[in-house]
C-alpha cells in the first residue's frame, strides 16, 4: 500500500476530520512505527518496519486517532498523548476497521489465539467473575452478622479480613446487582461503580458486545448528563480546574519557600553546627 491508498482507507473509518498529511518516512526506526505532529497535523509512518499491510495500517489507524483526538477535543489535549479518550477513540476505530475490512485482527484470524482467548475467558476471567460475586454474597452475611451482634462492619472488614473497605462495597455491589461473571472482576467493578440502573445495564451490554473498557468509561462518562456540554462549558471547566491547580501549586510553592527561609542559608546552618 502507498500512503495515498492508506489515508483513503482511513477516510472509511472517519472522513469528518480536519485535513491532515500522511507520510511514508522510506525508513525503519527501532523506536517507534509512526508519529503524529500536531503542530502541522502531519502523520508519518516509518513504513520500512512492516512486514505486511495490516500491521501498517494498525499504525496508520493509531496516529490517525492521534489527529482525531487533538483535533476534536472540546478541551486542549495535554502532553499526556495516550489519554482514556485517545484508546477510546482508537478502539473505536479499530473496530470499525475490522467491520470493515480495512485492518484484519489477527487474534480473531489466527487460531491459536482464538484458542487461547476462549481458554483465559473460560478458566480466568470467567472463573474470577463467578468467585468474586460470591464473595460479595459472603461480605453480605458478614455484614449482617454485624448488625445482628451490634459489631462495625467497617472493622470486621478492615482489620480481620484485612480488606480496603470501598473493595468490599464494590464485591458487594456486583452480588446485589446481579452483574455477569463474564466480564471480569474490573469490567463488574466497573459496572458496579455506575449509578442509575439503566444506565449500569448499558455499560453492562456494552462489555458484553465486546467494547473495552477505554470505550464504556468514555461512554458512561458522556451519558451521565442528558445535556452533552458545549465547547465553551467544557473549555470553561477546564480552565476552572487548570486555574485550582495553580492556585494550590502556588500556596504549596510558598509554603516551602516559607520554610526554607526559616532554615537559613547552608553557610549559616554550618557555622551553627
Amino acid at each position: 500500500m502507498n500512503q495515498d491508498q492508506v489515508k483513503v482507507q482511513l477516510s472509511r473509518l472517519q472522513d469528518d476530520v480536519e485535513p491532515y498529511s500522511l507520510i511514508f518516512t522510506g525508513k525503519s526506526s527501532r523506536k517507534v512505527n509512526g508519529l503524529y505532529h500536531p503542530e502541522s497535523r502531519e502523520i508519518l509512518i516509518h513504513n520500512r518496519n512492516f512486514e505486511t499491510d495490516s500491521e501498517l495500517m494498525y499504525t496508520a489507524i493509531h496516529e490517525f486517532a492521534h489527529h482525531v483526538h487533538f483535533t476534536t477535543s472540546p478541551v486542549p489535549v495535554g502532553p499526556r498523548a495516550h489519554t482514556l479518550e485517545f484508546r477510546s477513540i482508537l478502539h473505536r476505530l479499530l473496530r470499525k476497521a475490522q467491520e470493515t475490512g480495512v485492518y484484519a485482527n489477527p487474534f480473531e484470524s489466527d487460531p491459536e489465539f482464538r484458542a487461547l482467548t476462549e481458554r483465559l475467558r473460560d478458566e480466568f476471567l470467567t472463573r474470577n467473575g463467578q468467585v468474586m460475586k460470591r464473595f460479595g454474597a459472603a461480605l453480605i452475611e458478614a455484614e449482617a452478622l454485624c448488625r445482628k451482634r451490634g459489631a462495625r462492619f467497617e472493622d470486621y472488614v478492615e482489620r480481620v479480613l484485612s480488606l480496603d473497605r470501598r473493595t468490599a462495597q464494590t464485591l458487594m455491589k456486583i452480588h446485589r446487582y446481579d452483574i455477569d461473571p463474564t466480564l471480569g472482576y474490573h469490567n463488574m467493578a466497573t459496572v458496579a461503580g455506575i449509578a442509575g440502573d439503566e444506565r449500569r445495564k448499558r455499560a453492562e451490554q456494552a462489555f458484553l458486545a465486546g467494547g473495552s473498557p477505554d470505550m464504556v468509561k468514555v461512554d458512561v462518562r458522556a451519558g451521565a448528563s442528558s445535556d452533552e456540554p458545549d465547547a465553551r462549558t467544557a473549555l470553561e471547566r477546564e480552565r476552572n480546574r487548570l486555574q485550582r491547580t495553580i492556585h494550590s501549586l502556588q500556596e504549596k510553592l510558598d509554603e516551602i519557600e516559607e520554610r526554607i527561609g526559616r532554615l537559613g542559608s547552608p553557610a549559616h546552618q554550618h557555622e551553627r553546627a
